[in-house]
């Protein structure tokens, strides 16, 4: 028996809800290439030069706590409803965001939108979960994968035309229509999974020590990366303010009927290898994504524009590489080798990356960064698949929504210490010119990088692997008869 014929649903019905999911994930992916191009047009609209990275900031903090709610929170109401939800969220405060007349404005409005962009980026992923057997799985990902990809090349593009020839205030109402759009296919399409096992009750010490933990530490990242700005004891008492969150996370989560992230998952070692893996693999991509325009740029001499033409391969090689792994996975059953392909290649890449130097040409440039993006695209769906297939469906919303999570953790975490090194290191070769300085401080970037990549490619060997089954996974019903998954 297929997930299709257990659902009842026909191809043009799935064919149907994959477009609504593409869209509804379209949506909050354009959202940060387009705002990366539309923000030089905003302050100047604004004014606020020293808030610059807070719009980012803040959409990023809410958007990563919202993974982890509202994934657990969709296991309680349902996949459908909280889609919807999520959609609807971001397409007003979109509305809200192009309304703003101040930076501060705006920064709330899009700590707001981010609630929705968490939503998501996440749900989409957790659907095709449940639709789809755990060898499918990994191909339709791939096929929801290819989006961010696509958002890469076509963004800051977008992001262009749109700001240059309608103002910036329309990059948010562009949303509008497509929100729309995507919630008349998931209103017509999606049946709304729910599993009957799992208690109505919200886990509320869970979310707000959840979110004072990841929101303190989150500011006091954000803020090592300017100690000049910032005093070391303020950062200090937002990390000592984190850690106590934490314990009494811990706690709530080790007394609550329905925790927003079960201590239980880490007990199983493809949960606990997948988080750090994909904690590993996004900080691997973002030192390509911010540091290799950097240095086209910075050294090459190129102009803005051009850089983000050099870094079309790479997002395209990126998307390639996340429906072919997603086809391999699916006709072979198996990820584990593809997961020590995945970080021999990004740890390529980077080693190439770190021999950059005033004579790079752009050819180069450009061949390096493919080849790290092929090892990056390969790693958005690996680590989906593993753990969908080491638990039953009870969890499946939850260790979904986690690996999205810790990606997004390892982006705000790196992103700091790469910007630590390129500061410090440009701080000790003052002596230099700027773009010999600049040179040195991004190979110090990429070296950290192999550090990582390394570390990946020890770790790949003691993920466990379960053969993925052409076959429906199997429910908690057919492992205790408790839990009954159904379809409302």
């Amino acid at each position: 028996m297929n997930y299709e014929s257990q659902y009842n649903l026909a191809k043009d019905k799935i064919i149907m809800i994959m477009a609504g999911l593409m869209v509804g994930l379209l949506v909050a992916a354009f959202d940060y290439s387009i705002m990366a191009t539309a923000m030089p047009k905003v302050i100047n609209s604004l004014q606020g030069m020293e808030y610059y990275v807070w719009p980012f900031t803040f959409y990023m903090l809410t958007s990563t706590i919202a993974i982890i709610i509202f994934g657990k929170l969709s296991d309680i109401y349902g996949r459908k409803h909280v889609l919807i939800a999520g959609i609807i969220i971001f397409v007003v405060t979109s509305v809200m965001c192009g309304f703003a007349t101040s930076m501060f404005e705006l920064i709330i409005f899009r700590g707001l939108q981010g609630i929705g962009g968490g939503i998501l980026i996440s749900l989409p992923f957790i659907v095709v979960g449940e639709i789809f057997s755990p060898r499918e799985r990994a191909k339709y990902m791939g096929i929801l994968a290819s989006v961010f990809g696509l958002a890469d090349v076509l963004g800051p593009i977008l992001g262009g035309v749109i700001t240059d020839n309608l103002g910036w205030r329309v990059v948010f109402f562009v949303n509008v229509p497509v929100g729309i759009a995507a919630v008349a296919l998931i209103l017509y399409s999606l049946p709304n999974f729910k599993l009957d096992c799992v208690k109505k009750v919200i886990d509320y010490a869970g979310i707000v020590t959840f979110t004072l933990t990841l929101s303190s530490l989150f500011l006091a990242v954000t803020l090592a990366g300017d100690l000049n700005k910032y005093p070391l004891v303020e950062i200090a008492g937002l990390l000592v303010f984190s850690g106590i969150m934490f314990i009494l996370f811990i706690l709530a989560e080790g007394k609550a009927a329905e925790p927003i992230l079960p201590l239980r998952l880490f007990k199983n070692s493809i949960f606990s290898v997948s988080a750090v893996e994909s904690f590993l693999a996004s900080a691997l991509m973002f030192s390509g994504v911010i540091y290799v325009p950097l240095f086209a740029q910075g050294v090459l001499g190129m102009s803005a524009t051009n850089a983000g033409f050099l870094m079309i391969p790479m997002s395209l090689s990126l998307t390639m590489a996340s429906i072919i792994t997603g086809q391999i996975i699916s006709t072979t059953g198996k990820y584990k080798n593809l997961v020590i392909a995945e970080f021999i290649i990004t740890g390529i890449g980077v080693v190439l990356l770190a021999t950059m130097n005033t004579s790079t040409s752009p050819y180069e440039l450009i061949a390096y960064s493919t080849i790290l993006g092929i090892g990056s695209g390969m790693a958005y769906n690996i680590f989906n698949v593993a753990v969908q297939n080491a638990f039953t469906l009870r969890d499946i919303g939850i260790v979904t929504a986690s690996m999205r999570f810790f990606r997004n953790i390892g982006t705000i975490i790196f992103v700091p210490v790469f910007g630590f090194i390129m500061n410090f290191t440009l701080e000790i070769t003052v002596t230099l010119g700027k773009a010999q300085a600049l040179v040195l401080s991004i190979q110090n970037i990429f070296l950290a990088a192999i550090v990582l990549a390394f570390a990946g490619l020890i770790i790949a060997f003691l993920l466990k692997e379960i053969p993925l089954s052409g076959d429906a996974p199997v429910t908690q019903e057919e492992v205790s008869g408790e839990c009954i998954e159904k379809v409302k």
